[in-house]
């Protein structure tokens, strides 16, 4: 079972979460393919040869990027067909505390229409790298004025439970298909 874990990150942070994702996957046996999915766009034949996918994208506001939406979209007859998990990578965890409460509710409001889409067996929001320099002169002076602070969030450790509860749920398939 090849497993395709397709990203579109912005400045970095998902792609580092795809590629780990893909380590722990291999760790487990499981032959993995890590690639950005504006180099794979609409290529069906590429998507075509997968038997399972993660699939993740960077969060601006409040919504996948573009090429990660159009890659959902022209590929979802294969995607519905197989088993599909989820990522995103936004930033609940350089919230201040009271915000950071409402990001489950945020979570909802960006998976909403992929799951018009998909059936998903799962997603999974985590928090990626924020640094002045990822921001305009104007969203710095805002993002300061509201309390959020720079820094490194991503949680490695909930990365790798995650793609280890995705490597347990691949096997368990194959089980259950006598492969």
């Amino acid at each position: 079972m090849t497993v395709l874990i397709a990203y579109a990150s912005f400045h970095g942070s998902t792609a580092s979460i795809a590629r780990r994702i893909g380590e722990v996957l291999a760790e487990h046996g499981e032959p993995t393919e890590v690639r950005p999915m504006d180099e794979l766009g609409d290529r069906r034949h590429e998507v075509h040869g997968h038997d399972a996918f993660v699939l993740g994208s960077a969060v601006h506001e409040m919504t996948w990027l573009p090429s990660a939406t159009e890659f959902v979209s022209q590929n979802r007859e294969v995607l519905a067909r197989r088993p599909v998990w989820l990522f995103s990578v936004g930033m609940p965890a350089a919230l201040p505390e009271p915000w950071r409460r409402l990001a489950p509710k945020e979570e909802k409001d960006v998976t909403e229409p992929l799951l018009r889409l998909l059936a998903p067996e799962g997603h999974r929001l985590f928090s990626g790298v924020i640094r002045p320099e990822h921001l305009p002169h104007s969203g710095r002076l805002m993002f300061r004025a509201l309390g959020f602070r720079y820094g490194d969030y991503r949680d490695w450790d909930d990365v790798r439970r995650w793609a280890d509860e995705i490597a347990r749920n691949l096997a368990s398939n194959r089980r259950r298909a006598g492969l």
